[in-house]
């Protein structure tokens, strides 16, 4: 079982959201089921999310609560198929071809530039 430190050490993913009604910031962590702070300044809530974590942690510990370690970017392998309808298919062909880069970057691009839109 490894310690409070090794787990502080751990890089957690922060999700951090403004409070647009109350004012403030909130944020948690999703590896962390239920550590959730805020503050009223981005500084203040990132201290209060690191003080949260802290003892979130330590209250694991004690009860013997399992600890998820973070999610890593080496369980992805940047690649899934994706079986489309083939006029959809030319359309991004056309464009892509339109754009001068390749079918793949183009879809890249629409994709990257949709979970930018879901993640406000």
């Amino acid at each position: 079982m490894k310690t409070l430190n090794e787990y502080m050490s751990m890089s957690y993913k922060m999700e951090i959201i403004e409070d647009q009604d109350e004012g403030g910031f909130v944020i948690s962590y999703p590896d962390l089921p239920g550590c959730i702070t805020c503050g009223e300044t981005i500084e203040s809530a990132m201290q209060n999310a690191k003080d949260a974590k802290r003892e979130w942690i330590r209250a694991a510990l004690e009860e013997g609560i399992e600890i998820y370690e973070p999610d890593s970017l080496e369980n992805y392998s940047g690649q899934f198929k994706l079986r489309i309808p083939r006029s959809l298919h030319r359309s991004l062909a056309e464009h892509s071809q339109r754009e001068g880069i390749s079918m793949n970057q183009y879809c890249v691009y629409l994709l990257s530039k949709n979970d930018v839109m879901y993640s406000k």
